[in-house]
């Protein structure tokens, strides 16, 4: 069996789950390099077998036997490691945002595209198996029309400030996911955002310009509403509900908790709280999501998830930050 050969950039939180996977999972793949400035890069390539280590992308962007390229990187390096993997002929998968700005984002997808090579933008979400489904359920429309979606986004706790000043903020780091999955259930685009937003969970994310708690409204073009309430802290662990309702019935996914037993007193019934972290409740669909991608590679097809999409739900993302900002419904195309 041919092996696809890979390269990862960038491998903290979300690069160390797509080495794993890529080494323990894939019998027809094989990272052969990864590149970080972290002093713990040589411990995981020692851990995975990995044979080569690049303190720069730029070094392993060059290497010939290199094929595909993992970007999990910091967001701001994003557009530029797209760019120089594109250049290079390698096939990509990119963690979201590709960019913070729109316009650099048209810009990349353009240089992919006269590259002629394939750009995965990584949406899990939309591999989730219990999604997937509601979403099948959906598009073979067994509840009518979709009328209300709504979705629940809440983090066990919130990330650092520090991070916080580079991520975009709340809608392009964190309700971006919500914003593909809500196109996704739809497959209809947006036409109006209107968003609200305060911070209960702590004062210094507003020290640093964002937001923790919000609810965006989603207008889209067929009629249908979506709403979506996020928070960077839910005191019971990791919150990730779905919920369709159409003009003859209603599908959705409730929380994945860590056991499914039950138990009832006078005093009510008890359960098991959600999961803890992301990790754990979307280990399913990282694999299901890189599967994807090789499957796209090796059958020379478009990936599920593209460069579109991207824009897309950055663009939504932007648009609630306006709407939050000046207090307004915001057209979709006044973003565009």
């Amino acid at each position: 069996m041919n092996k696809i050969k890979f390269g990862i950039a960038g491998v903290g939180r979300m690069g160390s789950i797509h080495l794993e996977n890529l080494v323990t999972k894939f019998q027809d793949a094989e990272v052969v390099a990864i590149s970080d400035i972290n002093p713990n890069t040589n411990t995981l390539a020692e851990k995975f077998g990995v044979s080569k280590v690049y303190d720069q992308f730029e070094d392993m962007v060059n290497d010939k036997e290199i094929e595909a390229l993992v970007i999990c990187s910091p967001t701001d390096f994003h557009a530029n490691h797209i760019i120089l993997a594109a250049k290079a002929g390698k096939q990509i998968f990119c963690e979201k945002p590709m960019d913070l700005s729109l316009e650099t984002v048209k810009e990349v997808i353009k240089i992919v595209e006269a590259a002629g090579v394939k750009l995965m933008i990584a949406f899990n979400r939309r591999f989730d198996p219990n999604f997937k489904k509601v979403q099948r359920i959906v598009s073979e429309g067994k509840i009518g029309k979709p009328q209300v979606i709504k979705i629940t986004s809440r983090d066990p706790g919130p990330p650092s400030v520090s991070y916080i000043k580079v991520s975009g903020g709340l809608f392009l780091d964190m309700a971006i996911h919500d914003f593909d999955m809500a196109r996704f259930m739809v497959n209809h685009e947006v036409e109006e955002v209107y968003a609200t937003g305060a911070v209960f969970v702590d004062p210094e994310i507003e020290k640093a310009g964002d937001i923790d708690t919000a609810v965006t409204t989603l207008t889209f073009k067929n009629g249908t509403i979506a709403v979506i309430d996020n928070c960077r802290k839910a005191a019971y662990g990791y919150d990730q509900r779905l919920e369709v309702f159409g003009d003859s019935g209603m599908c959705g996914s409730e929380n994945k908790l860590h056991d499914n037993n039950f138990h009832y007193d006078s005093n009510g019934v008890h359960t098991a709280l959600p999961l803890d972290f992301f990790m754990d409740r979307y280990a399913d669909s990282y694999f299901n999501e890189m599967r994807a991608f090789i499957e796209c590679l090796k059958n020379n097809e478009a990936p599920p998830t593209t460069g579109h999409d991207g824009i897309m739900s950055l663009a939504i993302g932007l648009a609630a930050k306006k709407s939050l900002a000046e207090n307004r419904p915001v057209k979709l195309a006044e973003i565009l």
